[in-house]
């Protein structure tokens, strides 16, 4: 018999070469062993019978056994269904089925074990589509332990390959599965973590006997899945730990001079800790990659500069590169006033020691700079008269020159893919140092998944004197009393962002829109100036929005979420957003971050309908209950999954796990980790028989696309 890894798939059981096509199409399965690593989602414990009078609306699936009393078909083509009435001997139930009623065979005078999920109609029980199987046909396994339920497609289920379809499928490989699989971790591994080897894991995921054994089964396959990602992120930071990099020693003129005399307040403890961690690398003689991770408003922006300033002490040029034409300009123009001090000096982008002599020299590149200013960009960047160089994605184009980059900063790197980030690092012959800055707060969890080739520094606290932004949930039906409040704040003096999760009406959906909501707010407030800003607008046209709101000359902002990321107006003290219940937490949280960013109070209010899901009234509570962005990140990834985290996932690539979850399985992660650190310590290449394994294994892993993916790629 040809071995499980090898088999294809076309030449198992009930397969054949129609089902093998699907089978590759839908699920990239080529083989009986990728079908068997096909795990289930979830399990019904078949060892308990219901009667009718048992069932409550939380049951996923029950079994019942029976008679049928009478059925009959209703309607005719397209429309046409079968109902039937099963008897537990109590009670009776209705059975409905919509497609495949020609091949049911049913029999007054049988038993029949009722197998499905129940649903209710017009307040009475019933069942759509259950299994009935003859009493005398029923297995052992339909009646003890616990049947798997397999994750499937619906042209899979056109061609008979539901659950039960896939399920039989794998049924048939047992026999040989239990002849043993060659494992793919090592002996040593599995006797200091107590984990299955791999043949009873697979056995035991597919058709446990009891949940003692599915649970090791399911603990062991998720410590492999993610113990090769581990692996391979820690190779890659391993093997970067080795290349050169440029020696940033000195602490010099420049750094000082700034800290010491331009400085707006002082540092946090965090700001300084991550500054040396850092500088440490700078200096190593060693490349640097490293993901520097701060909540909205901690000063990501400040640490960046000190770090350009570094740079320029040892004669390296740096730039700092943004996803977004506003965001650049943000970083531009804040920078400029960090490094002008309260020096009276009008020398645009130029830090001035004692108004005598030009120390740093700063730029802005973008999609807007014209034909006659880049070209004097050009020339001034190849000379080395300009140190340090902010931008879009303009700074990937091939005239862009350096004459010695030392840094390349990254803000909300997600945002580039890895093919664009690799372009900027080639610009040296020597790889610069790479430092990656993200305002979305990741979960242990995730950031040891997506950046864990990455050495991580956390800014986990906000600068002094900022107040947490007070954050209100209300239904739409307090509309007039918000539009009080806005006046009030404008009345102050204050500034008001209001989000939209739509541009346009949509008839299909029920929220509100831009457009309709623009309208609306200036017959509202007629005697204020209101500006709009939204993603189908020109760049051109949208920043001179901006520019106005940012000058105060307008006092309401109505926009999408193109505000989310890098939008900085002290004077904004209230965020309302529509719809909130159309946004994920972290999303929610970077919008509320917009406000806050001056001395007075800010108000963030969440308007949702008056009828929203459990779910989103969780969202909503947190969202009120805290300010603290990583709190809100876990619980984001407790809510909704790692694979639909809104700002954390590279451009261009799906986050895929088949077993483990992020959210539910941070213990076995970190000992995946961990025995990846320890197999690495002690063998780095990978050389000795049994770590060869694990680089053959990696090999094979990424040959098939299923591998772990290089989520920080990043040189």
């Amino acid at each position: 018999m040809t071995e499980l890894s090898v088999r294809d798939i076309a030449y198992c059981k009930n397969v054949g070469a129609k089902r093998a096509d699907i089978f590759r199409r839908e699920l990239h399965i080529e083989t009986a062993l990728d079908l068997l690593r096909h795990y289930p989602y979830r399990y019904t414990d078949r060892s308990r019978m219901y009667m009718i009078r048992d069932i409550r609306d939380e049951e996923t699936a029950v079994q019942i056994r029976g008679r049928l009393l009478e059925w009959h078909t209703i309607g005719v083509g397209k429309g046409q269904r079968l109902s039937a009435q099963f008897s537990d001997g109590e009670h009776v139930v209705e059975l409905v089925w919509f497609r495949g009623i020609n091949y049911l065979k049913l029999d007054k005078n049988r038993e029949y074990l009722l197998f499905g999920k129940p649903s209710r109609f017009n307040h009475e029980w019933n069942f759509v589509h259950p299994e009935l199987t003859p009493i005398e046909k029923v297995t052992k396994q339909m009646t003890e332990g616990f049947e798997p339920e397999y994750p499937t497609t619906e042209r899979m289920k056109q061609s008979g390959l539901n659950s039960k379809g896939v399920r039989t499928i794998i049924a048939g490989l047992i026999p040989d599965l239990k002849k043993g699989v060659q494992d793919t971790l090592g002996g040593d591994v599995r006797e200091r973590y107590h984990l299955m080897n791999l043949t009873d894991a697979l056995l035991n995921v597919h058709f446990p006997a009891n949940s003692r054994l599915m649970q090791a089964a399911r603990e062991r396959l998720k410590f492999e899945e993610l113990f090769y990602i581990q692996l391979n992120l820690l190779r890659q930071q391993k093997r970067r730990d080795q290349n050169p990099g440029y020696p940033m020693p000195k602490v010099g003129r420049l750094f000082n001079t700034f800290y010491r005399e331009y400085l707006p307040f002082t540092l946090t403890e965090a700001q300084k800790r991550v500054i040396r961690e850092i500088h440490a690398d700078m200096q190593s003689g060693r490349q640097m990659n490293r993901l520097l991770q701060g909540d909205v408003g901690s000063g990501k922006t400040l640490v960046a500069l000190m770090c350009a300033l570094l740079a320029a002490d040892n004669g390296y040029q740096t730039c700092i590169m943004a996803p977004t034409e506003i965001l650049a300009q943000q970083h531009y123009e804040t920078l400029r006033h960090l490094l002008r001090g309260n020096n009276s000096e009008e020398e645009e982008g130029t830090l001035w020691d004692n108004g005598k002599q030009s120390l740093m020299r700063i730029a802005l590149l973008t999609g807007s700079t014209t034909k006659r200013q880049r070209e004097e960009l050009h020339r001034r960047l190849r000379a080395g008269e300009i140190d340090l160089l902010i931008g879009t994605h303009a700074l990937l184009e091939d005239e862009v020159q350096f004459a010695n980059l030392g840094l390349c900063i990254v803000d909300e790197q997600h945002r580039f893919g890895v093919a664009q980030r690799a372009k900027l690092w080639n610009k040296n012959v020597r790889a610069p140092h790479v430092l990656v800055m993200t305002a979305t707060p990741i979960p242990r969890t995730l950031a040891m998944t997506l950046y864990g080739d990455l050495r991580v520094s956390i800014i986990d606290e906000l600068p002094p004197g900022r107040k947490p932004v007070h954050t209100l949930h209300y239904s739409i039906l307090r509309r007039q009393s918000i539009n009080r409040f806005i006046r009030e704040q404008v009345d102050l003096g204050r500034q008001v962002y209001v989000v939209y999760p739509l541009i346009k009406e949509n008839e299909k959906l029920d929220l509100r829109d831009l457009e309709n909501g623009y309208n609306e707010l200036i017959d509202t407030f007629p005697d204020y100036r209101i500006s709009m800003v939204h993603g189908q607008m020109r760049a051109a046209d949208k920043e001179v929005q901006m520019q106005r709101f940012q000058r105060g000359e307008t006092q309401i902002l109505v926009a999408t979420t193109v505000i989310e990321v890098g939008v900085n107006v002290p004077n904004a003290s209230v965020m309302i957003i529509e719809n909130a219940e159309r946004f994920g937490l972290s999303q929610l949280h970077q919008l509320r971050g917009r406000v806050g960013r001056g001395a007075e109070q800010s108000y963030c209010i969440l308007l949702t309908k008056t009828e929203i899901s459990a779910e989103t009234r969780k969202r909503m509570e947190i969202m009120v209950a805290t300010n603290d962005g990583f709190k809100i990140a876990e619980t984001d990834l407790q809510l909704r999954g790692p694979g639909d985290l809104d700002g954390t996932l590279q451009s261009g690539q799906a986050f895929e796990l088949h077993i483990a979850n992020l959210s539910t399985d941070g213990q076995i992660l970190e000992r995946a980790r961990q025995a990846a650190e320890e197999v690495l310590e002690t063998d780095p290449l990978l050389e000795s028989e049994w770590n060869r394994l694990y680089k053959r294994q990696l090999d094979v892993l990424r040959a098939s696309g299923k591998g772990p993916v290089n989520w920080g790629e990043i040189s």
